[in-house]
């Protein structure tokens, strides 16, 4: 006796809906990328964008800018398409775990400044390195080159180790800022000393 499937979603189906969420997932982060990039759709290009890496704790803020544009248009494209599908959807989701940690103080709900939107857009990518980009891909017309089990694997163990290493570098970043200042603030009542008394010396 044959055993039909009791699935109410047939397969085409399926991947229909895999392969909407996928260009729409990337869209979304190609977008925001050619905000950081090439100020397009109102952002800031790369010079607004090195300002706000530099004023985050992101340094050198350049160099970060370029990195956070391409993490996200870069890696949107290729989403999109669905090729190179491990690669990219590690660097997207290393790219919104790094945003996602600058929200954090602020809580999770996005309408307080939170994590909640780069939290799922990096899950999301996080989803499509785990499970690949569907039929409907150029990873799958190109024999899955670029998408083999191993490189899946490796993918998704690098984008913790990533995502600590920037975040570690920008709290050392910060601390670096905050010790210059309170250097300068100690420093203040120093370097007017000299002056009262050249002050005092030349009133006498």
């Amino acid at each position: 006796m044959s055993r039909t499937s009791t699935s109410p979603v047939a397969p085409v189906a399926a991947t229909a809906a895999q392969t909407i969420f996928r260009v729409g997932l990337g869209s979304v982060l190609f977008a925001h990328g050619t905000q950081k990039l090439f100020g397009w759709f109102g952002g800031g290009g790369i010079e607004g964008t090195s300002k706000g890496m530099h004023a985050m704790g992101f340094r050198p803020a350049k160099p970060s800018a370029v990195l956070a544009g391409l993490g996200e248009a870069g890696a949107g494209l290729a989403l999109a398409l669905g090729f190179g599908t491990p690669a990219a959807g590690a660097a997207a989701a290393t790219t919104m775990g790094v945003a996602a940690s600058v929200h954090a103080p602020n809580g999770f709900f996005a309408t307080e400044g939170g994590l909640e939107y780069p939290a799922v857009l990096g899950l999301a990518a996080a989803s499509f390195t785990i499970g690949g980009p569907g039929s409907f891909s150029l990873d799958s017309v190109t024999g899955h080159v670029l998408d083999r089990p191993w490189m899946r694997a490796v993918a998704l163990a690098v984008i913790p180790t990533a995502i600590a290493i920037q975040v570690l570098r920008r709290q050392q970043a910060l601390a670096g800022d905050a010790s210059g200042t309170d250097a300068a603030s100690a420093a203040a009542p120093d370097a007017a000393a000299p002056d009262s008394a050249a002050g005092t010396d030349t009133a006498v």
